[in-house]
């Protein structure tokens, strides 16, 4: 997947604030809308280009999850429905002066339709209207961890255009809470024979009782007594994929500690690597002491421990 990189994109850089990005973006609209570049394709793949990386930077948590994750993550999170959603470009346009869903080319007959809305973000450019894409669906479907890990393939059953359908869909190993696999026409079906839209199968990792989770990596907890604590323990870890591995606590170790195991957490999609498993380290503190346990406890007091 080729990288956007956005900052790039609108000749800002990553430290910019939203009046800088805005600036930059409303510099670049002037430049390239096809108001001003009529007739120029180039000009009109750059104002897609500059449209949308304003979309994503101008929102903080699309900004976040781009800086986090990187162009690549991002995009296997964020569809293009999803960049544009709640970003209301003809009302922006509109305090720049330009055109918003549609504008004339100033030729005798009529205008070119330029939309931002629905499944499609952008229209063409062409001298007659573009066919409308149907809305996308969204399904959101339950998976266990196991089924993360080894992939699997499921059946779904949605409604589309009045219809019911089953599809069967294979599920790659990876696709933790929120990723989306994308299935071509299977959405809503287009007005006046437009193309319908697109089905993404969305995942939600179902909780777990062994693991938790966040994003590739797993969390478990491991209880100590006090006394392993002080002197240092060898405990047994369980992975998600079944094996059993050990874990040298070191002594003196503090209550609540993680300690990461590399590369036993979750599969990353269509990648050869995975995320950690960290272990959570709970000291038991007794609740109530024999008298022989209170005596070592005063004698050990006495040494100054």
């Amino acid at each position: 997947m080729a990288e956007t990189d956005y900052y790039k994109i609108l000749g800002v850089n990553k430290t910019a604030t939203e009046d800088e990005i805005k600036k930059a973006y409303r510099k670049l609209a002037m430049k390239y809308h096809p108001d001003h570049a009529k007739e120029d394709k180039a000009a009109e793949e750059k104002f897609k280009q500059v449209s949308e990386a304003y979309a994503v930077l101008s929102d903080k948590e699309k900004r976040q999850q781009y800086d986090t994750f990187g162009s690549t993550g991002f995009q296997q999170r964020y569809s293009q429905e999803d960049i544009f959603r709640g970003f209301d470009m003809e009302d922006i346009l509109r305090g720049f002066g330009l055109g918003g869903a549609s504008f004339s080319t100033g030729r005798k007959g009529g205008g070119r339709k330029f939309s931002f809305g629905g499944g499609a973000p952008f229209g063409n450019f062409a001298g007659q209207d573009a066919p409308i894409k149907g809305s996308d669906l969204i399904y959101e479907l339950p998976l266990t961890l196991h089924e993360v890990v080894t992939g699997t393939s499921k059946q779904v059953s949605f409604q589309h255009g009045h219809q019911s359908e089953n599809l069967t869909v294979k599920i790659p190993r990876g696709l933790i809470t929120g990723k989306k696999l994308r299935i071509s026409g299977k959405g809503e079906p287009g007005p006046y024979g437009g193309p319908a839209g697109d089905l993404y199968i969305k995942a939600k990792v179902i909780d777990d009782p062994i693991f938790d989770v966040k994003g590739h990596d797993l969390y478990i907890q491991r209880s100590i007594k006090l006394t392993e604590a002080i002197l240092g323990v060898t405990v047994a870890v369980p992975t998600i994929d079944g094996k059993e591995l050990s874990l040298k606590i070191p002594a003196g170790v503090k209550h609540k500690t993680q300690m990461r195991l590399t590369g036993n957490g979750l599969p990353f999609m269509n990648e050869e690597i995975k995320g950690d498993l960290y272990v959570q380290i709970d000291i038991q503190m007794p609740k109530h002491l024999t008298k022989e346990q209170e005596q070592l406890i005063e004698q050990l007091a006495e040494t100054g421990l």
